[in-house]
């Protein structure tokens, strides 16, 4: 009997230690410096860094497992023979206790999940509208100053619609269309950033609006909308979607033909199938299709798994995702699916 339990003991520990798989060559103790990012850091560790939740939430020493901040240090520890991720704050916070408190340190100061850098100046400007509808319902540019086509910052422009006044707008021009490769199926509307003014009076449904930001020429037609104030969570933890994920890489909002390491991408799938902030997804490259000139038939080559992305934004249909890793060029198309 005794030999059966400890049987089952190591069997259990064996397939635990498994199922995190420790990098080789891992630390015993890490101390968080400015500049890591939570995925760099779980990368120190595991194999699979997607798999970090797995040593880390089960550790009670932790209050808020997705915060970690600079000068705290990290432990590997074996608890009930299974690997945990022990935690020390910093000298500045001291040692975590078990005992109710506020928390008063910013959350700005914690490390990001993913590097913002590479993603905050595409999320200051990028949109999903989900229906034609909604943009075809707003209120729009129909004219410029001294009877201009095209505006730039500083100009006055006439908007046509309904339009507070003092209201701050961003003003889009309405992008690529997308629909799901397989069944047609409507997914949502790119609207491309062109800038943002304030409206400085109206009359009946026309407003006077001042330029103060643009990105290229505003046009007649460009539509308004409501500034969305939507940033980024930038400390959530890297995961395996709990659903099966099955999709496509649609587009490449920054315009590249060929995606690398910290490119940008839209997937047709979002928090409808279960997407959620911190979903880890492999990216297999579509093998081609060649011709065997023996038998002279089509023979599809297999699809390479040839990189790693993290979604950090969801809507109901669509994802953008942050390429981490790649180990050749990725292109549209290319398919998405569980880690």
């Amino acid at each position: 009997m005794r030999k059966t339990l400890l049987a089952l003991l190591l069997l259990a520990t064996a397939a635990v230690q498994a199922q995190v798989q420790l990098k080789d060559g891992h630390p015993d103790n890490y101390t968080v410096v400015k500049g890591d990012t939570l995925w760099d850091i779980s990368g120190k560790f595991l194999s699979k860094p997607w798999k970090w939740p797995e040593i880390w939430h089960a550790n009670p020493q932790v209050q808020n497992p997705h915060l970690i901040y600079p000068g705290d240090r990290l432990s590997l520890v074996y608890i009930d023979g299974q690997p945990r991720i022990m935690l020390n704050r910093g000298n500045s916070r001291g040692t975590i206790k078990l005992s109710p408190k506020v928390r008063s340190t910013p959350m700005a100061e914690a490390i990001p999940t993913i590097p913002l850098e590479a993603i905050n100046s595409f999320l200051l400007s990028n949109r999903i509208i989900n229906t034609n509808s909604e943009f075809t319902r707003q209120p729009y540019v129909v004219a410029g100053n001294a009877e201009r086509v095209v505006s730039g910052k500083g100009d006055r422009i006439y908007v046509k619609g309904r339009v507070d006044d003092g209201g701050v707008y961003g003003i889009y021009r309405q992008g690529r269309t997308y629909t799901d490769p397989k069944t047609q199926e409507f997914l949502g509307i790119n609207a491309d950033d062109i800038g943002s003014g304030e409206i400085i009076a109206t009359e009946g449904d026309v407003g006077t609006m001042v330029l103060s930001r643009t990105t290229q020429e505003v046009r007649l037609a460009d539509r308004l909308f409501p500034t969305e104030e939507r940033a980024v969570n930038s400390t959530f933890v890297p995961s395996e979607p709990k659903e099966n994920i099955s999709g496509v890489i649609l587009d490449v909002p920054r315009g590249v033909s060929q995606i690398g390491q910290f490119d940008v991408v839209t997937i047709n799938k979002g928090s409808r199938d279960g997407l959620i902030e911190g979903n880890v997804l492999a990216v297999y490259k579509t093998g081609e299709t060649v011709r065997d000139r023996v038998s002279g038939e089509s023979v599809k080559i297999p699809d390479e798994r040839s990189g790693l992305l993290m979604v950090f934004r969801t809507y109901d249909k669509l994802s953008y995702g942050l390429v981490l890793y790649a180990s050749r060029q990725l292109a549209v198309m290319d398919k998405v699916k569980n880690p």
